[in-house]
């Protein structure tokens, strides 16, 4: 997580998917959240806390 961001990058995580409803673009299968936003600040929002379920895809590749 990149310093002074308040929640996991979703699009490096193994449980983000897009979906098809263009009013509700993203989405986290371990909370059922389906919004407009990145689903962890959709859950920090609603808990006031950092995703705890955020786990590094294998599908995305390394910086280095």
């Amino acid at each position: 997580m990149a310093e002074g961001r308040k929640h996991p990058d979703c699009l490096s995580c193994r449980y983000f998917s897009v979906t098809w409803d263009l009013r509700f673009p993203r989405s986290c299968s371990v909370f059922g959240v389906k919004s407009r936003l990145l689903p962890s600040v959709v859950v920090f929002r609603a808990t006031g806390h950092i995703c705890p379920s955020y786990e590094r895809s294998p599908k995305v590749r390394s910086d280095s």
